[in-house]
């Protein structure tokens, strides 16, 4: 390894920490770095250099993240305001009505909301009348009249420094200038001529698959391709600049450029594919990574290929040290970790054993960035389609040829004489067949299991395939060289299997209940709350699709519930509503939906009508009693629903007061003040915290109404929103006497007997 090397990666890694860790840690790091490097035997000049390296980016990372997120919105927050907005990415259509695009407004990224036409007048902060408006393209100016909202999650994904929902957007017919706008003129065009002569379900994958534009393909196409786990094609990415790249590379070879020269050229075709397809965030995180999968191919020296890795990663995180924490580049960077470790050894591997040379190589590659990626999409998104590798695999061979004449109509623009017709020959059969892989795959057995076993199979595929030209190591008494990869997916399975014993063994079965139990579940990030009865139980909302939510409630002694309620259409709330219907009895299930059509909850309510259970509209007024249970529904009330308005389903979402034994539950489900502030609420017991803890300003004003003995939050550990924001812990502790969370005391149980709470954890028990 060179001393360039050891002093990229100590930049790379302050670009990491920086952000996210205090300066006594960050010099504490340097420090250590600085020891290993010196004992290693690296030069005095060399240790000071890596040490300093890391300590001043890791600073420097830390006010770039300051500079990136400061804003002047803030004031605006809670109220209308109007001005021109440039819209920065392609607006998406929202599961609710409407749509939502990222945009710039007063200098500053938001993200930009409409919602399907007819909402409901109301006060504009919470419920705005949007209008017909047609929906812009990127790089157009709107004049926009909007309430402004704090950034939600996915707005804080994306960056926004807030969310804008538009009642009133008129364009102005005028767009972005200078190079922007040009690329912008070249994008439409190249659009209209993906697009022309074509089914619109196959021009908007095409479009799709060529400049990342998929917000035109239908609702169900999309839902089809997310559950066959083939979204990455829809989406521009690293794979799509190195097959664009490849092309370059050829035509470039076939006319006689220099061998340097062709580089250059097609990092100027990358430059100019980046902002083509949306100059998004993602796509120019693709250009880079496409860039160092170009330079690592072309390197013949393996530490060349990690020295190109080390830049792109350095560029990345330069631009915004944030993106570390994105999930896209995460997959990214796993996959192209994987393509550099395993995909030419796996090639030449199913090569010898008699594979053509061009099916060897997109079987490594489909295989190794697939598996590779599989732990990482099972922990950040809770489930992975089994699925996904046999479709990509099928895929694989159709993604070279789309990429290729797909550029070629793009270049051409229409110009010459009988292009598309050709181009038609060869585009239209590889996107229906694509289309059709997704559609079977979507609708196959199983369409999701749980993250251990996708960890457990990754790991162990890894491990088995892994190859002398991986990583051999020899161990300490071993006679043999092993490989790596073996012994690492070994100590994993050990440590996935040992993990789920020893949470097995802190979970034991809870003693009968006797009085009025109120157990909060720990399901990872998402909400379900159990409420029993001696002889009864109701479960509010189910957790995320893969949460453990059936074993913890056969621990609990649940054989039957009275009532199942789903609070709203998120998976993190309904998504094993299908799983419970089908392995316990029901006896009523009042949905929450409030309109919304999505995959989970139609799984859920074919379940339900296959079971025979009832179901109801969850409304206000509504009562539920199961012996000495009680649950008044209290939100929402009617009007238009969720569907017809786009509103955000947090606001419509079932809030709900249970009682039993003279105590009294307030289950907010994700609703915060803004609702609940507009509900005839009294003292209560317990409060299941709204949303996950997330930042709500006005808390500390509910709490002062409500007054309860005990709060609880459900939260995942770990989880990537900041949840439980710090201030709504620090308004709990100023009123509530005992908070309790998922995340730090597992599953927690509330007990009331004789007017008394008592509270036992999953890990420890104290009473009050």
């Amino acid at each position: 390894m060179y001393p360039r090397h050891i002093v990229l990666a100590a930049v790379v890694a302050g670009l990491l920490v920086g952000p996210r860790a205090a300066t006594a840690a960050v010099a504490a790091l340097g420090v250590v770095l600085g020891a290993a490097v010196a004992f290693a035997g690296a030069s005095r000049m060399l240790t000071v250099l890596v040490a300093s390296a890391l300590f001043l980016t890791a600073g420097w990372a830390a006010r770039r993240v300051d500079a990136l997120e400061h804003t002047r919105l803030g004031p605006d927050v809670g109220h209308v305001v109007t001005g021109r907005a440039t819209i920065l990415q392609a607006p998406r259509p929202s599961p609710f009505g409407g749509w939502a695009a990222p945009a710039r407004f007063r200098g500053e990224p938001v993200l930009l909301r409409i919602s399907a036409p007819g909402g409901p007048p109301g006060d504009a902060a919470r419920a705005p009348r949007a209008t017909a408006a047609p929906v812009p393209e990127i790089g157009e100016i709107v004049r926009v009249r909007a309430a402004v909202r704090a950034p939600d999650d996915y707005a804080r994904h994306l960056h926004a420094h807030a969310i804008l929902r538009a009642f009133d957007l008129t364009p102005t017919g005028r767009r972005r200038g200078g190079i922007a706008g040009r690329l912008d003129a070249v994008r439409r065009r190249a659009e209209r001529a993906l697009a022309h002569g074509r089914d619109p379900t196959r021009a908007a994958l095409l479009q799709g698959m060529v400049l990342g534009q998929d917000a035109g393909l239908p609702a169900d196409a999309r839902d089809d391709v997310r559950a066959a786990g083939l979204s990455h094609l829809t989406a521009a990415s690293g794979a799509n600049v190195v097959l664009l790249a490849t092309i370059v590379l050829a035509a470039a070879a076939l006319i006689g450029v220099p061998f340097h020269a062709r580089w250059l050229i097609v990092l100027a075709v990358i430059a100019a594919y980046v902002p083509l397809a949306g100059g998004g965030p993602s796509i120019l995180r693709a250009g880079v990574m496409g860039a160092a999968g170009v330079a690592a191919v072309l390197a013949g020296r393996p530490a060349a290929r990690w020295y190109a890795l080390g830049l792109a990663a350095l560029v990345t995180l330069g631009l915004d040290p944030r993106a570390a924490a994105d999930s896209g580049w995460q997959l990214s960077f796993a996959a192209v970790v994987a393509l550099l470790v395993l995909a030419r050894p796996w090639a030449e591997r199913a090569a010898a054993h008699g594979a053509p040379r061009p099916v060897a190589e997109a079987l490594a590659v489909t295989a190794a960035a697939t598996l590779a990626t599989a732990p990482l999409i099972a922990l950040r998104f809770g489930q992975v389609a089994p699925l996904s590798l046999p479709a990509n695999l099928l895929v694989a061979p159709a993604v070279a040829p789309i990429m290729w004449v797909g550029a070629m109509v793009v270049a051409a623009g229409g110009s010459v004489p009988g292009l598309d017709g050709l181009a038609g020959l060869v585009l239209d059969p590889l996107t229906g067949g694509i289309l059709a892989v997704a559609h079977a795959a979507a609708r196959g057995p199983a369409p999701s299991v749980p993250p251990p076993a996708v960890a457990l199979v990754a790991l162990a595929a890894l491990g088995a395939i892994g190859r002398e030209r991986v990583i051999w190591v020899r161990l300490p008494g071993a006679r043999r060289r092993v490989p790596l990869a073996l012994p690492a997916a070994g100590l994993a399975v050990a440590a996935l299997v040992g993990a789920r014993v020893l949470r097995g063994a802190g979970a034991p079965v809870a003693p009968p209940v006797a009085g009025f139990r109120v157990s909060f579940l720990d399901v990872g990030q998402g909400d379900a709350t159990l409420l029993q009865v001696p002889g009864h139980a109701m479960l509010v909302d189910t957790g995320p699709p893969g949460s453990p939510t059936l074993g913890i409630l056969r621990r609990a002694g649940v054989r039957a519930l009275d009532a199942l309620v789903v609070t709203h259409a998120q998976a993190d709330h309904d998504g094993n509503a299908a799983a419970i219907l089908a392995a316990l009895p029901v006896g009523v299930l009042v949905d929450g939906r409030d309109g919304v059509r999505s995959p989970v909850g139609d799984a859920f309510a074919a379940a339900a009508r296959r079971r025979g259970v009832r179901v109801v509209a969850g409304r206000a007024g509504m009562v539920v009693r199961a012996g000495g249970l009680t649950l008044r529904v209290l939100s929402p009330g009617d009007g238009p629903t969720t569907a017809q308005t786009g509103a955000d389903p947090n606001e419509r979402a079932i809030v709900a007061e249970a009682d039993a034994g003279g105590g009294r539950v307030l289950l907010t489900a994700d609703a915060e003040s803004d609702v609940l502030d507009r509900l005839d609420l009294g003292a209560v017991d317990i409060l299941k915290v709204s949303h996950h803890g997330s930042a709500d300003p006005g808390l500390p004003g509910l709490l002062e109404r409500l007054q309860p003995v005990v709060a609880g939050i459900e939260v995942g550990a770990g989880n990537t929103y900041g949840h439980p924001a710090p201030a709504t812990l620090a308004a709990l502790r100023a009123v509530v006497p005992q908070t309790v969370r998922t995340d730090v005391d597992g599953t927690v149980r509330a007990d009331l007997m004789d007017g008394r709470w008592t509270i036992a954890r999953q890990h420890a028990g104290a009473a009050r």
